[in-house]
């Protein structure tokens, strides 16, 4: 199983590292940001399953609870709270923009791993949208689910995304369609392959497996991009 990515969205280098480094050491992907351009930018690109917001983020910069209510609206990504602030005005203006948690600093380790697990389990119970990406299916358009594919060749000035059930079709170069899929998931292996590190059941030196199918490797830093994800 893949370890879930949580962003944390944190301006204190100190805070922010500390909070990595509790929730790496319990199996967890991070991505860190320390404002809210950044965080946007990461949730805009990536595949993330739960948000940390603090909710002072500096002097001049969005506040966390601003920050909260746009990844409500929009990302519909899970987010919890960690903030100094205990005040019953913000508690107040946090709680209305639906977060899964609410923890105070300092907080104790297992607290903060006992909201992220909650968080991700009620998260998954819910009913939401998968990312996709739009595709051709013979005369026409699907939107087709970014984790449903195995690995992209290019044919052309085309790209065909081939899933377990069949082979989707897209007017693109390989370099256009990096920029849209999340980098923690695929990765150009050669000029004309991408994979989905998610669905390689193997791979040496010369090529990697999907889907029964073998794929020539060319990118020498792979093996190392995927042990970054076990």
């Amino acid at each position: 199983m893949n370890p879930k990515v949580i962003l944390v969205v944190e301006d204190d280098y100190l805070n922010r590292r500390l909070t990595k480094k509790i929730l790496q050491e319990n199996g967890y992907q991070v991505l860190e940001a320390k404002n809210a351009d950044e965080a946007l930018k990461i949730l805009n690109k990536e595949l993330v399953d739960l948000t940390i917001l603090d909710i002072n983020l500096g002097d001049g910069e969005m506040d966390g609870i601003s920050l909260g209510k746009l990844i409500q609206n929009k990302q519909k990504v899970p987010f919890i709270y960690l903030t100094a602030y205990e005040n019953a005005k913000v508690i107040s203006e946090a709680v209305a923009t639906s977060p899964y948690s609410y923890l105070t600093k300092p907080f104790k380790n297992s607290d903060l791993v006992a909201s992220v697990e909650l968080a991700i389990i009620k998260s998954a119970k819910e009913d939401k949208p998968k990312p996709t990406i739009l595709v051709k299916d013979g005369e026409y358009k699907v939107a087709l689910p970014i984790e449903d594919i195995n690995y992209i060749t290019s044919e052309g000035n085309y790209l065909l995304f081939h899933t377990d059930k069949k082979t989707y079709k897209c007017r693109s170069t390989i370099e256009q369609i990096l920029k849209v899929l999340p980098s923690l998931s695929f990765i150009q292996i050669h000029r004309a392959f991408i994979v989905n590190k998610n669905k390689v059941e193997k791979f040496n030196s010369k090529s990697v497996i999907v889907g029964n199918v073998e794929i020539p490797l060319s990118k020498k830093d792979f093996p190392n991009n995927l042990s970054n994800m076990s």
